[in-house]
């Protein structure tokens, strides 16, 4: 299976995880415009008056999906996010977070980022 194939898996198994934790999906792989890097959200989620921004990994071990984040990725995602929050004008709380989908494992780091 190709790294694609098994990303587009990773995102699913992360969005059902949400649900069964109340969120509720609002987008995924959200991409900013031109003028914002072309960065992409891989999921929006809401639950209540908090809005997440989650990074999915699949990586064969928890430690290499968190390392995985670099500084200059994390800025990308947070330029991506505040053009969301412009665009849809969200007034609530909002978080950065990453779920890493290992084999057998899911971890699901809340504001990581």
């Amino acid at each position: 299976m190709t790294t694609y194939k098994t990303g587009i898996i990773a995102e699913l198994i992360a969005c059902v995880y949400l649900m069964l934790h109340g969120f509720r999906i609002l987008r995924r792989r959200y991409v900013t415009g031109r003028n914002t890097g072309r960065a992409e959200i891989d999921i929006i989620a809401r639950r209540g008056n908090l809005i997440i921004f989650a990074e999915v990994k699949r990586r064969a071990d928890i430690i290499t999906g968190l390392n995985a984040v670099n500084a200059r990725q994390s800025l990308r995602l947070r330029h991506a996010a505040e053009t969301y929050i412009s665009r849809t004008r969200w007034m609530g709380d909002a978080r950065f977070d990453i779920i890493v989908v290992a084999p057998h494992k899911i971890r699901w780091i809340q504001g990581a980022i």
